[in-house]
């Protein structure tokens, strides 16, 4: 038709494309060629700078681009004048901004600023301050421009109150930005550490704190930011460094000791094990022998060490940060084990697992615990105000609220059925913790964890020295965690879905176990019981693996030590 322009077709428009795409490859690839037989031969030229930027004009994700650039920019610094590399790396700060603008999250775009301004002869850190403004306007939420302010703020002798204010403003203007909450995590401590513990702000602060994170999760209480902001603030410091638990037990020529922080005495903590002020030979271990931080270590005696009604038993500990510790034990009790625990005021039982707060604390936990039920009452479908009760409740009081807590996890469950296993064994963590801290037994006798619905075992080191346990009509369908029960003696497992028991094999002393009803189907399961060469009762019944042929001579040479299988003798 006359006076039409003619149409290209599709077929005619992605033959087109594809030849664009391989005219660009080959420029590409031919550049990548030149450039890595330049890094090859440590060519370093205004060549390669030239050839590397075109690409991460459009690729600013090439890492070894970047890398490239900074061997040449590294000759260079050998070879020019100050102002040389002034202009050059002002130059290259211009090309970065285009980068970023490319990719705003570009690692190796932010990475190799960084590098460019340290080596900068004078820098304009202000500069890069707004810089960082302009990126978060564009995209609040950018970690990589969040990073890059804070080793900008450093230098730039920026204080931290002005970068407070900067956060609050950020938060009003969006609660649900997460960094800002973050950062001023960050801020505070600095600003008003707490003496006791420095990397946390203090509690007059953490006080006022709490009524911004409210006014958060109240304007949109399904943002998460502020809900994890709130829970940071129901945080406490870092515990010290602690002994916590002494057990000697001479026949079996070994201790053992209980941290209240993980430590490594094969890593620069050293203790030492002293009779009556004499050091004694032996070598520590964890109780799986791992060469890992434990907050359980085993001191295995060289030789068999004679103790007298009149021996003191004492570990010394020492650790690179300058902490010495001692926990010492009198064998004046007549007992063919010895248990002592630490008499700290740092180390109370109500401080174990939550914070000695002050009245003024409580009033206002109280308060807070009042306002996110009232809103838990009209979001009853929101996961978050319903944990935020929880841990309201567990700052507050455990053990007062110990079966209100357990309804709200029902209701988490039924809120949130996806995560119903994180939620269970939060649970099961938090009923252990109770039972722990309402137990007021002999320290070396029984502790009952039975009917608890737990999922998983947890803070097994705060009842290291117990001699039985009993963990009857739970839902473990693991043993895992309890190796650190180093003084065990009988273990009480009936009506749970265990299958997996191999950390029983480093309970050395363990003479008694009871695991009735539970998923044992096949001998290889009970492979670990070879190693406990102390058990003499094994109760099985109720598990398929009774039903294997001929079990019982099976079993008692995978236990030579056997006296009773499910209840009955055995010869």
């Amino acid at each position: 038709m006359h006076g039409r322009v003619k149409v290209k077709t599709t077929a005619q428009q992605q033959e087109e494309k594809a030849k664009e795409r391989a005219k660009k490859l080959l420029a590409y690839t031919t550049a990548t060629k030149i450039i890595f037989k330049k890094r090859e031969e440590k060519k370093y030229d205004e060549e390669g700078l030239k050839i590397a930027e075109e690409i991460l004009r459009a690729n600013p994700d090439f890492y070894s681009l970047w890398n490239f650039r900074r061997e040449i920019f590294s000759a260079f610094l050998q070879q020019k004048s100050e102002q040389e590399m002034q202009e050059l790396f002002q130059y290259e700060l211009n090309f970065l901004e285009g980068c970023l603008q490319v990719n705003p999250k570009s690692y190796g775009g932010w990475h190799h600023r960084e590098w460019v301004l340290e080596h900068t002869p004078t820098p304009d850190w202000l500069r890069e301050v707004k810089l960082c403004n302009l990126f978060l306007e564009y995209d609040e939420r950018n970690f990589h421009c969040w990073d890059f302010r804070r080793f900008v703020i450093s230098r730039a002798e920026v204080t931290p109150d002005r970068e407070l204010a900067v956060t609050t403003q950020l938060i009003h203007k969006n609660f649900s930005n997460y960094s800002s909450w973050h950062y001023r995590s960050k801020l505070l401590p600095l600003l008003h550490p707490d003496p006791e513990h420095p990397e946390r702000p203090t509690e007059e602060i953490l006080l006022q704190e709490y009524e911004l994170a409210q006014n958060a999760f109240f304007t949109d209480p399904n943002d998460q930011s502020a809900w994890f902001y709130h829970r940071w603030l129901l945080g406490r410091g870092k515990k010290q460094q602690s002994l916590r638990l002494l057990h000697v037990n001479p026949g079996q020529k070994r201790l053992f000791v209980t941290f209240s922080q993980p430590t490594s005495l094969r890593r620069g903590d050293t203790a030492t094990v002293l009779l009556d002020n004499v050091a004694i030979e032996g070598t520590w271990h964890t109780p799986t022998g791992d060469d890992i931080h434990s907050l359980l270590w085993i001191f295995k005696f060289k030789e068999a060490v004679p103790l007298s009604p009149d021996s003191t038993v004492k570990v010394e500990f020492q650790s690179p940060d300058g902490s010495n510790l001692h926990l010492s034990a009198s064998c004046n009790s007549g007992s063919s084990t010895i248990t002592v625990r630490s008499s700290s005021e740092d180390d109370r039982a109500s401080t174990w697992f939550t914070s000695q707060l002050s009245s003024e604390k409580t009033d206002i936990l109280e308060k807070e615990l009042e306002s996110c039920k009232q809103l838990q009452e009209l979001e009853e479908d929101n996961k978050w105000c319903i944990l935020a009760v929880i841990f309201l409740m567990r700052a507050l009081d455990p053990l007062k609220h110990a079966a209100e807590t357990r309804q709200y996890f029902d209701a988490l469950v039924a809120t949130d059925p996806c995560r119903r296993r994180y939620f269970e064994d939060l649970c099961s963590k938090f009923s252990i913790e109770n039972t722990i801290l309402g137990d007021r037994s002999d320290e070396s006798s029984i502790i009952d964890i039975s009917s608890l619905k737990l999922t998983s075992l947890y803070h097994m080191d705060h009842i290291a020295a117990y001699r039985e346990v009993n963990l009857v009509s739970n839902r473990l369908s693991s043993l895992k965690g309890c190796c650190m029960l180093q003084a065990m003696e009988k273990l009480t497992a009936d009506d749970n879905s265990i299958n997996d028991i191999g950390d029983l094999a480093h309970i050395p002393t363990l003479k008694e176990l009871s695991m009735c009803r539970n998923n044992i189907d096949s001998l290889d399961l009970l492979q670990p019981l070879k190693k406990l060469t102390l058990l003499t009762k094994l109760n099985l019944d109720g598990n398929t693996v009774c039903e294997v042929e001929d079990f019982t001579r099976q079993i008692q040479q995978l236990i030579p030590s056997l006296q009773e299988l499910n209840g009955n003798a055995i010869h």
